[in-house]
């Protein structure tokens, strides 16, 4: 994985594929090799060059002290100059923040700008939430796996796909898998991140192209949020994918594989089942 230092900070990054240059930016307390799965593949066979990046506080300790948002959006902002921009970029849930970020501050960067799972404004819910994992943090205790993985299942993902045991195993198996420990330095920061701001005025200054997929069981970006996103930005559209929560470009790919390479080409949007 290249390594470049940019404001400051190491980044990590790869790229995969060659065409039009597509970052994708992943959401909290999660490595872009997330993407590598699903995402990743499809864009590179539909023509487009990506590129996966961790976010501070990932693979890098370095910069977390007070880390914001704005700094997660220098930070690509810089990785797409270093690689050569404009570029289209896609980001979900922190991510998709942080394309926001991109889009108000760094317009002259983007081609495209893609949000999964997005929200312009702090909910009770989410801010309870992040509350609750501070208050972990300070105290340093870690959950059991085995329990942390069931709340991941129940906060990330729908109740189609846990209703399946023999799925929802495999989920739960691969969430105590890959759980980060709540002591870990980097999800400390960017669980401290300021996400108090009401951006939705802000994001009337978006030039440009926006789609906004929103996930129809999403318990912590619900469509709603998506909906408002879209109705703030000019001209923006937004499409929902049923049946698939928080996660859903995990657990529906090919649907939301194939809404992104229409959106990028250009092209009619497919029919959703």
């Amino acid at each position: 994985m290249p390594t470049v230092t940019l404001n400051h900070v190491p980044v990590n990054y790869v790229v995969t594929g060659s065409g039009p240059r597509v970052l994708l930016i992943m959401g909290a307390g999660s490595p872009g090799r997330v993407w590598n799965t699903y995402q990743v593949p499809a864009l590179v066979k539909a023509g487009f060059e990506v590129v996966t990046m961790d976010n501070r506080g990932i693979s890098s300790m370095a910069g977390i002290d007070g880390m914001s948002i704005a700094d997660l959006a220098a930070d690509a902002a810089a990785l797409i100059e270093h690689l050569g921009g404009p570029a289209h970029v896609i980001g979900t849930s922190l991510g998709s923040r942080v394309v926001q970020e991109l889009a108000i501050t760094r317009p002259e960067l983007l081609a495209k700008a893609i949000m999964l799972a997005a929200t312009g404004r702090p909910h009770p819910v989410e801010a309870a939430l992040n509350r609750g994992q501070k208050a972990l943090h300070q105290a340093g205790i870690d959950l059991p796996p085995s329990y942390t993985a069931a709340i991941s299942a129940v906060l990330n993902l729908s109740p189609h796909t846990l209703a399946d045991p023999q799925k929802a195993q495999e989920w739960l198996d691969i969430f105590e898998y890959s759980a980060p420990t709540t002591t870990s330095a980097g999800v400390r920061a960017q669980t401290a991140m300021d996400r108090s701001h009401n951006r939705l005025t802000d994001l009337a200054a978006i030039q440009a192209p926006t789609p906004v997929i929103g996930f129809g069981d999403d318990r912590l970006t619900p469509p709603a949020q998506g909906i408002e996103v879209a109705a703030a930005i000019p001209g923006a559209r937004y499409e929902q994918i049923a049946q698939c929560g928080h996660f859903g470009y995990l657990e529906r790919p090919e649907e939301v594989n194939a809404l992104l390479i229409a959106f990028l080409h250009g092209r009619p949007l497919p029919q959703q089942p």
